[in-house]
């Protein structure tokens, strides 16, 4: 069941302001947090942010929505250049907060004490993932923008959000672009996992090759931090397998080159404790306390239909004696949660109860459509990248393969961050791509 968008309540008036050099215009619409069950839960709000030159604010501007990566992810803060300001040569620029996000009805701890049982929680957690966030966009479109359609740019976990759209509300849409976001339509979290794993032990490798003296640095830290009795500015305990956490941003641009910087200024003391200022740095790389949802539904998204319920990537894990506490070389892990940061980590904390309800589901609605995307003829054109640990090449190809007007443009001159890195290059491509003014040859 989908929210009856022709009779929803307008949206409230937006506030516009100018913040050079761009127009923003501040929407809010509310939505229900279970659309099959209004009554369920109290109503939420869900924003978005509208860009646009403030040269061409009178003009009838093609529509640009931005599917934030995530899962937990709020839009982006416009900060200088970025591949928005590409965008708004030629489109008005819509950024959306997730629901649960930024200035949507943000989820936190403070959320979690709302709720008397875990099972409650989880309930709540459960009508947040793609299905509903394509919805929150619709009700955006045809609140805010009048129903018009729009074209959709889908980072990471944005092109999840995308095959749903597309899955979903096809009519809605002009054109799709995914930068490194792909996912496999009945590619299961295990499935995932079990092709990560090992894209993440290669960028681990490549850490090594480039720093090779950092590699003795994590292990006698790692020998210390085994020896128990290290904690956290915040009290968490610093433990061997939250330090192995630190790889996860080696499938950015950025970072191996600052994973080392970071080990560079490690000063431990004469007992082998990391300083404050690297134990703060570790915190709060690794602690999500802006983002709780991401570490909740970093599974869950993948769900649907029957499953055997469990933690995936724990169960992965332990198929890979690289990654025990004790290994040296010391691995490090990826894009991946484990059931321990639950009960270790402060802002996770309030959210245990529910996830180990969350992972023993076993029952889960459909979130891609297989048929529809079969016969999609909405222009779909994608970038992957062949050293991305976070969604598997492989896996994207085959999507691409079952959805029609689908391209995709293969490349390892950029890492998942290729769109922050070079939107301006990135951007065009795909808009090309999917015009027909560009072509590429699949391998």
């Amino acid at each position: 069941m989908t929210e009856s968008h022709t009779t929803a309540e307008p949206a409230a008036l937006p506030s516009t302001r100018l913040v050079p050099p761009v127009l923003v215009r501040d929407h809010r619409v509310e939505v229900p947090v279970d659309r099959s069950d209004p009554g369920r839960f109290p109503a939420i709000e869900v924003f978005a942010r509208e860009l646009v030159d403030p040269a061409r604010d009178a003009e009838d501007l093609p529509l640009l929505l931005f599917l934030q990566g995530g899962p937990g992810g709020m839009g982006p803060r416009p900060l200088g250049g970025g591949w928005w300001s590409t965008a708004l040569r030629t489109h008005r620029v819509v950024l959306l907060d997730q629901r649960g996000t930024g200035r949507s009805s943000r989820v936190d701890g403070r959320t979690a004490a709302r709720f008397a049982t875990g099972e409650q929680l989880a309930d709540y957690l459960a009508c947040f993932r793609a299905d509903a966030i394509v919805e929150d966009a619709e009700a955006v479109r045809h609140r805010v923008f009048g129903g018009r359609r729009w074209a959709t740019l889908g980072q990471s976990y944005g092109g999840f959000l995308t095959l749903t759209y597309l899955s979903r509300h096809p009519e809605a849409l002009t054109a799709c672009y995914v930068t490194g976001g792909l996912p496999g339509i009945t590619a299961t979290a295990e499935d995932v996992y079990a092709r990560t794993f090992p894209r993440q032990a290669a960028r681990v490798a490549a850490f090594a090759r480039r720093y090779p003296d950092d590699v003795a640095r994590l292990g006698a830290l790692a020998d210390r931090l085994a020896a128990g009795d290290v904690r956290l500015p915040d009290g968490d305990p610093f433990t061997v397998r939250r330090l192995q956490t630190l790889g996860m941003p080696l499938g950015m641009s950025t970072g191996v080159d600052a994973l080392h910087w970071l080990l560079d200024t490690l000063d431990p003391d004469a007992d082998g404790v990391p300083d404050d200022a690297t134990a703060l740095a570790v915190q709060a790389q690794t602690g999500f306390d802006a983002n709780p949802l991401y570490a909740v539904l970093q599974e869950v998204i993948y769900h649907q239909g029957e499953r055997a319920g469990g933690w995936a990537a724990q169960a992965e894990r332990e198929r890979h004696p690289g990654l025990d506490a004790d290994a040296r070389p010391l691995g490090l892990t990826g894009e991946a949660v484990f059931p321990w940061m639950f009960a270790e980590v402060r802002a996770l904390r309030p959210f245990r109860e529910a996830a180990e309800v969350l992972t023993a589901r076993t029952s889960w609605p459909a979130l891609y459509d297989p048929a529809r995307l079969a016969s999609n003829e909405v222009p779909l054109a994608a970038v992957q990248y062949v050293d991305d640990p976070y969604v598997d090449l492989d896996l994207a190809l085959g999507t691409a393969d079952r959805v029609g007007s689908a391209q995709v443009w293969v490349t390892n001159e950029y890492l998942h961050d290729g769109l922050r890195a070079a939107g301006d290059v990135i951007l065009p491509r795909l808009v090309d791509l999917a015009a027909g003014r560009w072509s590429v040859t699949r391998r």
